[in-house]
């Protein structure tokens, strides 16, 4: 990546780093919760919501939380390409 910043003004660049680092946080907040629950995604956890293996709270709003992470995060994503590709045009 080096470089990428460079023919970007400065307040573009800005911004850009500042959605990365947000969608950086996001998947390490979806990554820790994950982690709780020993999971790989958060379909697991909701099977095991459903099979009583794990007690429902908290662990079905964390399982909405994970959800809604994710989906901030491809959101915030989605931004970030269609950002670049307005100051790249």
């Amino acid at each position: 990546m080096s470089g990428f910043f460079d023919n970007l003004p400065p307040e573009d660049a800005e911004h850009i780093d500042r959605m990365a680092k947000f969608t950086y946080e996001l998947r390490e907040n979806h990554a820790l919760l994950l982690k709780k629950y020993g999971v790989n995604e958060e379909a697991e956890l909701l099977q095991q919501i459903k099979n009583g293996v794990t007690q429902e709270h908290p662990a079905y709003e964390d399982y909405l939380s994970m959800r809604i992470l994710e989906e901030t995060r491809q959101l915030v994503r989605a931004e970030i390409q269609e950002y670049l590709a307005g100051v790249q045009a």
